[in-house]
């Protein structure tokens, strides 16, 4: 059997289509698949996002199944998930593809895993895979295949000569089938050189359980679900017990059973367990009992206060924008992981609650500040008001139905115009906006500090974004709700004795600040192979999508924080706020006026267009598919595809060559036979929006772009009978793609150089990571 557990984005292009095949104009179609799906919160489609899948038919090969497709994979929604939703729709057929398509994957189940070893020491990689027989491995050393390794365990030799580090990584084929591990760095230090653990951000090791299953009464023909989740180095394993005995194929953080009954009662707990570590979760009780019915023979739903009644102090937002930067490639300090995990997990979540959201990754200092300046263009004029308990809608509004379609009230409900039945609320002009960072950062005097990628080693103010100043701006645009999340670390900063003037804040009462750690400590990331998640969001996105006041999600992000042993006493988040109402990320948006929404919805679906795809034919009688994928705001992914060769050419592949300099492109991350090769551990997440069989190219800092993105499509092929290959070669304007049409370089002005500022050591806050 295949990997139920794997997300959706690891389905092929066949399957995919397939799936569309039997989905896009069914009665028990695409829709119906949204509406069982949206069944959980997280992964729940706007009316703006069904949509956005809708128009895909005006496309002329658009599917909005897939379009639905790629949202479910960017929220991390698993195969087993979907086969769930399929199964309650009954649909057989596409139960029929989606069970074929997973039993044929090879699975790894072993991952080789990151290695600090002494110079002249053995080390040894391992991964392992289950899948159809005859599976064969190869290792390779960055692009070079290393001779003779086609066993599942690699023996590295660390004594001179080489002793460098390294990347490894293993492909494990069967057939024409294959799958590729995570890369594996071997980190090879002098016997000399201090141990890698005291560096500057320390990574957490060991095994903790996060979250631990609950006791639950169930009536037969319910959903069993039980969670037990855990952190760990090497990443843990799962397998769930039910009276002290394995469940069959229970091997995932969640045990799930659609259809419940008194067979299943019992004892239930959890094994979690990794290659050096073994812990137990809690014991839980689960009882099941017979279906109970009313008289009426359904079940009576109590007065929930929903928007169709009018809910006594129900706030709105005009609109809601989040601002996600993200270091990592630091130019003179510690290099981090956890950032590029964080600020895709929240985009995710926060798409979800209908914030517009600008995902960014390293930026310097002239680009961060560009970026707040565009975010505070989002900020615009807008309402956040109260709803009275008489049902008192906003006077500008329409009371039509059409107008109340996508704001979650029923046609035909009646409204009191403003002014009427004794308004307690008046509404004032009020949006709100998310700003979360991570990466390097400090804290002196009282004022937070984010440090650009370009940070010179001793930097001081004068080289990063003040936080408090940025909410000074903020106030400046009249926002409803000010929230900061701020995953970085908060020392002292030796080198800076300046007190910045930043100004008096205004009394709003609507600010709130979510800082990962205290005042003088480190934020930490947890180490999960490729993967790195910051302590913060760990147990953020736990709570985020929660309808509660945003301090009261905080308070419990901050509860189970502390509950986490290996942080204890070295990280605990700190909540600062003034917010005196009932605001939450969950409130309902209520535009004041449609040209203020029409200017914010433009300028923020700049950052967001991508180049459509083409092809491009050649005059061998070739023709290429290039197509483009988001990763993130300003890293966009380039695929090629041979889609038709004339019968005289045997060998034809597609490559991208000749890219702007100023884009931070790495060359051994293009042109990749599979999207896991880019150099990007989120790839399921966007490869589903990608055909298979191509050539893949990860274009990262599109922020940098000054002139149109124009790249060379090189064509090489062979004729039967030939020993050399022929090329053609066609140049390809696509314009600004993405957050580059926002031209943040145009006002980039240069940093102080080095040789005006202190040489001297930075001192203990340099060893302060971030998130």
């Amino acid at each position: 059997m295949g990997d139920w557990s794997m997300p959706i984005g690891s389905l092929g292009e066949e399957v995919v289509s397939r799936l569309c095949e039997l989905l896009d104009n069914a009665g028990r179609g695409w829709r119906k698949l949204a509406e069982v799906a949206g069944a959980e919160k997280c992964f729940k489609c706007s009316a703006e996002e069904l949509e956005m899948c809708s128009v895909k038919v005006l496309e002329p090969h658009g599917s909005p199944t897939q379009c639905l497709l790629q949202l479910l994979a960017e929220r991390n929604c698993t195969l087993k998930y979907l086969l769930g939703c399929l199964e309650r729709m009954g649909h057989p057929q596409a139960c029929q593809v989606l069970n074929s398509a997973v039993q044929a994957m090879i699975r790894i189940t072993v991952q080789p895993e990151l290695q600090v070893v002494r110079e002249g020491t053995r080390v040894s990689l391992t991964c392992w895979a289950t899948g159809p027989p005859g599976l064969v491995y190869q290792w390779f050393c960055g692009k070079q295949e290393v001779p003779g390794a086609t066993a599942p365990e690699l023996v590295i030799d660390t004594a001179p000569p080489p002793s460098q580090s390294a990347w490894y990584i293993c492909r494990v084929n069967c057939g024409a089938a294959f799958a590729f591990s995570r890369w594996a760095h071997v980190q090879v230090e002098k016997s000399s050189s201090p141990s890698s653990a005291s560096g500057y951000c320390p990574s957490m090791a060991g095994l903790q359980i996060l979250q631990q299953p609950q006791p639950c009464r169930l009536a037969e023909g319910d959903t069993l679900v039980l969670e037990c989740r855990a952190i760990g180095n090497p990443p843990p394993q799962y397998q769930w017990f039910r009276n002290h005995c394995p469940v069959e194929g229970a091997q995932a953080p969640q045990l799930q059973v659609n259809v419940v009954t008194t067979a299943e009662r019992g004892s239930y707990s959890c094994r979690v367990f990794n290659l050096y570590h073994e812990v137990w979760s809690q014991e839980v009780d689960v009882e099941i009992g017979p279906r109970l019915f009313t008289s009426g023979g359904f079940w009576q739903e109590g007065d929930r206060g929903s928007l169709e009644d009018g809910s006594p102090g129900q706030l709105y937002a005009t609109d809601k924008v989040a601002l996600l930067m993200g270091n990592m490639h630091y130019q003179h300090h510690k290099q981090l992981k956890a950032p590029m995990v964080d600020v895709h997990a929240l985009s995710a979540l926060l798409r979800q609650l209908d914030f517009k959201v600008v995902s960014l990754l390293d930026l310097c200092k002239a680009e961060m500040e560009m970026a707040v300046d565009e975010f505070l263009l989002l900020l615009d004029k807008g309402v956040y008001g109260a709803v009275a308990p008489t049902g008192v809608a906003p006077a500008s509004m329409k009371t039509d139905a059409l107008c109340w379609q996508g704001f979650g009230v029923q046609p035909g409900k009646k409204w009191v115009p403003a002014g009427q039945a004794g308004v307690t609320h008046p509404l004032s002009p009020l949006p709100a906006g998310l700003l979360y960072y991570a990466g390097h950062g400090y804290e002196n005097f009282g004022n937070s500090f984010m440090v650009p990628i370009d940070a010179p080693s001793s930097y001081t103010s004068a080289h990063c974004l003040c936080v408090q100043r940025v909410l000074r701006s903020m106030q400046e645009r009249r926002t409803g709700l000010n929230i900061f999340l701020l995953d970085m670390c908060r020392k002292r900063n030796l080198n800076d004795d300046v007190i910045p003037q930043v100004g008096a804040l205004q009394v709003t009462a609507n600010i709130v600040f979510g800082y990962a750690t205290c005042a003088d400590a480190e934020a930490y990331e947890l180490s999960q192979g490729e993967l790195s998640n910051g302590i913060f969001v760990t147990f953020l996105m736990r709570w985020l999508l929660e309808n509660e006041k945003i301090t009261v999600l905080l308070d419990k992000v901050a509860e189970d924080m502390g509950k986490l042993e290996i942080t204890r006493g070295r990280q605990a988040l700190e909540l600062r706020s003034n917010l005196s109402e009932r605001r939450a990320l969950t409130d309902p948006i209520c535009p004041l006026g449609l040209d203020e929404s029409s200017a914010r919805n433009l300028q923020w679906a700049k950052a967001h267009v991508l180049p459509e795809s083409r092809h491009l034919h050649f005059d061998c009688g070739a023709t290429v598919q290039l197509g483009f994928a988001a990763e993130f705001s300003n890293i966009m992914i380039i695929y090629t595809r041979v889609v038709a060769i004339p019968e005289d050419i045997i060998t034809c592949d597609a490559r991208v060559t000749d890219i702007p300099e100023e884009l931070d492109v790495d060359l051994k991350y293009t042109n990749k036979e599979s999207p896991e090769e880019v150099g990007s551990p989120l790839a399921p997440t966007w490869s589903l929006s990608c055909p298979s069989c191509c050539l893949y190219s990860r274009l990262c800092g599109l922020q940098k772009l000054k002139q149109e993105l124009a790249f060379t499509i090189c064509l090489q092929y062979r004729y039967h009978g030939m020993d050399d290959f022929v090329e053609e070669r066609q140049t390809v304007s696509v314009g600004k793609p993405l957050i580059a049409k926002l031209n943040l370089q145009l006002a980039a002005a240069p940093s102080l150089p080095d040789s005006s500022l202190s040489t001297s050591s930075p001192g203990s806050w340099d060893t302060a990571g971030s998130s």
